[in-house]
């Protein structure tokens, strides 16, 4: 039973929630957030400024910003500064799982990490070590799929028919690009995998079949309010990643246009 307390506590979050600029509030929704890949050419205190600068507190670590090679103080005390910096680090990818060494060391660099998520490239045959890994550890793993020229998972749904069994925990990250470069429906593709889409890489391509066509979010062709609209009705609770991987030198702008059109999107829906 709610006491008066708890009413004016509620009360008071929710004045406090609808005070929030109409992005903000759509992000409880829709939480977008950076793939640090996007800022490979860039060390870590310059990436984390930049993650700022796009607006959102939500990162998703590559290794160049967080090395595997750290001892666990120094992964600590990396994992420390995006804290420091009010960053939410939301997962760690891509990460390779093709042999059980690997999956060994990637868990045990995320447990050091306290990483709430693992975005993999597996093999299809290391499947049943990840998922014991996934239990032993609680970490949850997403599969990342690679368009065309991956022959093991060009899209989510060729992931998602072998973990169909699996832990809950075993999932997909959906990265819509490679999705229709693999020839897929990205929108149909989200809603199959339902519940199991842990995550997100979000992009826009002006040919939908060309990965060389890459562009800012919203100068493409990429069916971006479908996209938003399918991860509502399904209840996504992940996040959604904005993997940027052209202008590797000078992101930032092109990464703020991204942010400022998927933000309009969202708050439009």
């Amino acid at each position: 039973m709610l006491t008066r307390r708890d009413l004016l506590k509620a009360t008071a979050f929710g004045a406090a929630a609808w005070s929030l600029p109409a992005w903000a509030r759509t992000e409880e929704k829709i939480r977008l957030g950076v793939a640090s890949y996007s800022l490979r050419n860039f060390k870590r205190p310059q990436a984390i400024e930049m993650v700022k600068a796009c607006g959102t507190v939500y990162v998703n670590i590559k290794s160049m910003h967080l090395p595997y090679d750290l001892s666990p103080e120094q992964l600590a005390a990396g994992r420390k500064e995006f804290d420091d910096a009010g960053l939410k680090i939301v997962g760690s990818g891509n990460n390779s799982m093709t042999k059980e060494a690997e999956i060994t060391k990637t868990f045990d660099y995320a447990v050091a990490a306290k990483f709430p998520l693992l975005v993999i490239a597996p093999h299809p045959d290391m499947l049943p070590k990840i998922e014991e890994a996934v239990k032993k550890t609680g970490i949850p793993v997403a599969i990342h799929n690679h368009g065309p020229e991956d022959k093991l998972f060009p899209a989510p749904s060729d992931a998602l028919k072998m973990i169909k069994d699996m832990d809950p925990r075993v999932g997909l990250c959906v990265d819509i690009g490679h999705t229709t470069r693999a020839g897929k429906d990205v929108v149909k593709e989200i809603a199959d995998g339902g519940a199991r889409v842990l995550d997100l890489h979000l992009k826009d391509l002006k040919d939908l079949k060309n990965s060389k066509t890459q562009v800012p979010v919203g100068e493409g062709a990429m069916p971006i309010a479908e996209i938003f609209k399918q991860l509502v009705k399904q209840n996504f609770a992940g996040y959604a990643n904005l993997e940027y991987e052209i202008d590797a030198n000078d992101p930032l702008p092109g990464m703020k246009k991204s942010f400022e059109f998927m933000r309009k999107v969202a708050a439009d829906l």
